[in-house]
């Protein structure tokens, strides 16, 4: 489909999804090759332009300390694809406070993943109906409680001609979270990215 029309209509598609708690909680997964981060900033303003609350939260503002992180170096590979993301913190300050019987007080940032600091953003109180996304790396098969998965699938091929240099050593995570995770099967909106310019989407029945 034309990639220009394409957040408008996972807009509308967001939209008309019930919120399940005070905010819908949207994963938008996907390799670095893909930039989920920036196709979640070009969702912003459609869901706005229907009227809906929306934030952006980078999965990698909940990476955990370097010191942890890098424990086994900078390129181990178990590390990178079990590791980096703090998988707990992300549910305790931000999904969790969210989703049914939470208390709406979320954290926007825990860490600022360049200088490793500690962000110290204050919480905030979301609004009611708010769409929340979460964009980043390897984020399904964790048992995160998301209420809509949306994956930028790319084949290994097209992971290894658009990864950056300094990232191709992260490649087998990618060929192994395609095996555990399953995430064309297994999330709800799937967009074929292989060409970002002619992307194919298919879209599952909303539960």
């Amino acid at each position: 489909m034309d990639p220009a029309t394409l957040p408008d209509r996972l807009a509308v598609e967001l939209v008309a999804l019930g919120v399940p708690g005070t905010a819908l909680r949207v994963a938008i997964d996907g390799p670095r090759a893909a930039d989920p981060g920036h196709f979640a900033q070009a969702l912003l303003g459609p869901l706005r332009a229907l009227g809906r609350p929306v934030v952006l939260i980078r999965a990698d503002a909940f990476w955990r300390d370097a010191a942890l992180r890098l424990e086994y170096g900078r390129t181990d590979l178990e590390s990178f694809a079990t590791g980096w993301l703090d998988v707990e913190a992300l549910r305790r300050e931000v999904l969790d406070p969210v989703g049914p019987g939470g208390t709406a007080q979320y954290l926007p940032a825990l860490r600022d993943p360049i200088s490793n600091r500690a962000t110290r953003d204050p919480s905030r109180l979301a609004e009611p109906g708010l769409i929340l996304l979460i964009s980043g790396e390897l984020l399904l098969g964790r048992d995160l409680p998301f209420d809509r998965r949306i994956h930028l699938a790319l084949s290994p091929a097209a992971r290894r001609r658009r990864t950056p240099q300094e990232w191709q050593w992260t490649l087998p995570a990618f060929d192994d979270y395609d095996v555990s995770a399953d995430p064309v099967r297994t999330a709800d909106v799937v967009l074929r990215y292989d060409d970002p310019a002619h992307p194919a989407i298919r879209v599952d029945p909303t539960p």
